[in-house]
């Protein structure tokens, strides 16, 4: 993880959750889980809609991602232990909008960051403006500690910015179903009605956008002192 430029990343426990089987038809107890940054400008500059530079960076990020979590799977299949990938940002249940595990719930439990009220995760180094790793793995590993807790006080921001009114602003806590804090349908109706052009309708952003976590990110990198792991660090 150091020689690819990390610096936010964990192992979590999972043997309380179902976890994706490998070919195996096992799951795991355990998972790597890290955070790669975007690009502090362009998230910024999405506070009133997404627009193609997102839409690039999302796509460029998510392929660093998939590059970096096949490696790393296939090195520890190499030293003779089980792991798979989890692929970023892909929806295998179209109906409820999900794929086959949440990169936050794994990054959660590693303690690299909590859920906020846009139903994203919050890294203190970077606020919401990162993607998610997630690998599989059955190696031990010390884990977590996971975060129990959100940090996001009473700031409602992105619940007042969401221009879908899919917030319902409530606080995350372990546990929480989403349909608690995110009507994961009409932001997804949303996209599609609204901002079609950026992956067909998966992209938006702007309740991450306007989250002061993720600003003070912009402002460290306007004194030109680039947070830890800077997003144009090749992996």
């Amino acid at each position: 993880m150091a020689e690819n430029g990390f610096v936010l990343w964990g192992a979590a426990d999972l043997k309380d959750f179902s976890t994706p089987r490998d070919e195996t038809g096992e799951g795991f107890d355990l998972a790597l889980s890290w955070a790669f940054p975007m690009n502090p400008r362009i998230m910024a500059d999405i506070r009133n809609g997404p627009n193609q530079d997102y839409a690039d960076e999302y796509s460029r990020v998510n392929h660093q991602l998939n590059s970096i979590s096949t490696a790393l799977a296939a090195e520890f299949k190499q030293r003779g232990y089980r792991s798979l990938a989890l692929a970023a940002s892909s929806r295998t249940d179209t109906v409820n909008i999900k794929g086959d595990f949440p990169h936050k719930t794994a990054a959660t439990r590693a303690g690299i960051g909590w859920v906020g009220r846009h139903c994203q995760l919050i890294t203190r180094p970077f606020g919401p403006w990162v993607r998610l790793g997630t690998v599989f793995v059955d190696i031990e590993l010390p884990c977590g500690p996971s975060l129990e807790r959100n940090f996001c006080g009473d700031c409602r921001r992105c619940v007042d910015a969401c221009p879908a009114s899919a917030l319902t602003g409530t606080a995350w806590y372990p546990g929480i179903p989403r349909e608690a804090i995110l009507d994961v349908m009409a932001c997804d109706q949303w996209k599609k009605e609204n901002y079609f052009q950026f992956h067909k309708g998966h992209n938006c952003g702007i309740c991450s956008a306007v989250c002061p976590f993720g600003l003070k990110t912009l402002y460290c990198s306007s004194k030109h002192k680039k947070p830890p792991g800077s997003w144009n660090r090749q992996p």
